[in-house]
């Protein structure tokens, strides 16, 4: 009953047959190997227009480069309260971009909302020099509390973005489970609604250590290089992480574990809000489910052995949350199973 994470998961069995496949002999360091090459052609399939990807380890990495590639003197980056990027990340996109500063937006659900990006952009004026510039937009696809912006949602922070003169960054640590929740396809998702950016995410949806810097327009990543070599995040050895890809990739695997593990959400979701000990937060729209319980029935539940995390109450939620109780995230990957939902099911409302 491990509802903690999806980077508690392990790898898929696919993916580590790849890694072995591709240990054995030589090749080509620093992304230049065939197997590197044939990977970041896949990518430029998979977004239906020449991209250039740029592998690194962590998410937060893949962020903090975006942010880096998009700074100005006086940075100022927008992002949603919540975001991953502003909350979770140790202040890791300031220290990259050597002092650009992230500028909290609220929404409802996770979600920018556009008019407040518009306000808040506003009050970095280009002719006060006082506040520093806007420098870019940053949405989290899906969101940091389990939603997901629909293809019009995104559209609409980047009409912002772009009348504004502002790239679009979309931090998708979950982006296949967003994807398959909307049953779209990445360039719906991306460029064609005006994302320029993507911290492309595999760690939590079955490979083992596989993040990317996807530039959706090549020519504008002529110091991205440079800036990944100075945050060490180049790796010697990139084909394995081009390796942990091909498999991801191959035969669609990406987007079977990713509706699996949105199924798995939904029925955790069914068992959750059919009890009458805990309450659904929210919908859940991909992997992560949220409910309101009884903080001695969340003691109880950890004590015989589910695991899951109290969670932080969003700014923007409504609802009631009592004294005597806590808002908790369980969260599922492509390795939950049914039976691991039935078990849970069985220790919320045993017979």
């Amino acid at each position: 009953m491990i509802f903690s994470s999806d980077n508690w998961s392990g790898a898929h069995p696919k993916v580590a047959e790849s890694l072995v496949r591709h240990a054995d002999g030589f090749a080509p360091a620093y992304g230049s190997s065939d197997l590197d090459r044939s990977v970041n052609d896949t990518f430029s399939r998979i977004f239906e227009r020449e991209v250039t990807v740029f592998f690194v380890g962590t998410g937060t990495a893949a962020n903090s480069l975006a942010m880096a590639a998009s700074n100005r003197p006086g940075g100022v980056a927008f992002c949603h309260t919540e975001a991953h990027m502003i909350v979770d990340e140790c202040g890791a996109p300031e220290y990259f971009t050597g002092g650009a500063r992230l500028c909290p937006v609220e929404g409802a659900l996770g979600k920018i909302d556009p008019s407040a990006l518009s306000a808040a952009i506003a009050r970095y004026p280009a002719e006060f020099v006082h506040h520093g510039q806007p420098m870019a937009v940053s949405i989290t696809q899906a969101t940091e509390i389990g939603t997901v912006y629909s293809l019009d949602e995104i559209e609409a922070v980047g009409k912002v973005a772009r009348s504004n003169g502002l790239p679009l960054h979309m931090d998708g640590a979950r982006f296949a489970n967003a994807l398959v929740a909307l049953g779209t396809t990445p360039a719906e998702m991306t460029w064609k609604r005006g994302v320029d950016l993507v911290s492309f995410g595999g760690t939590k949806n079955g490979c083992w250590c596989a993040e990317a810097l996807v530039v959706l327009d090549p020519g504008k990543a002529a110091d991205i290089p440079f800036l990944r070599k100075r945050a060490a995040q180049l790796f010697s050895k990139s084909r394995f992480i081009s390796a942990q890809f091909e498999a991801y990739f191959e035969g669609d695997l990406w987007l079977d574990m990713a509706r699996h593990s949105n199924a798995m959400a939904q029925s955790l979701s069914a068992v959750l809000s059919s009890s009458n000990r805990m309450r659904l937060a929210w919908k859940p729209d991909a992997n992560e489910v949220f409910a309101v319980m009884p903080t001695a029935l969340m003691d109880d539940l950890t004590g015989k052995g589910a695991r899951f995390y109290p969670w932080a109450r969003p700014a923007s939620f409504e609802g009631a949350i009592g004294d005597d109780e806590t808002l908790c995230r369980f969260v599922t990957s492509f390795a939950t199973a049914e039976n691991d939902i039935e078990a849970f099911r069985r220790l919320l409302m045993p017979i």
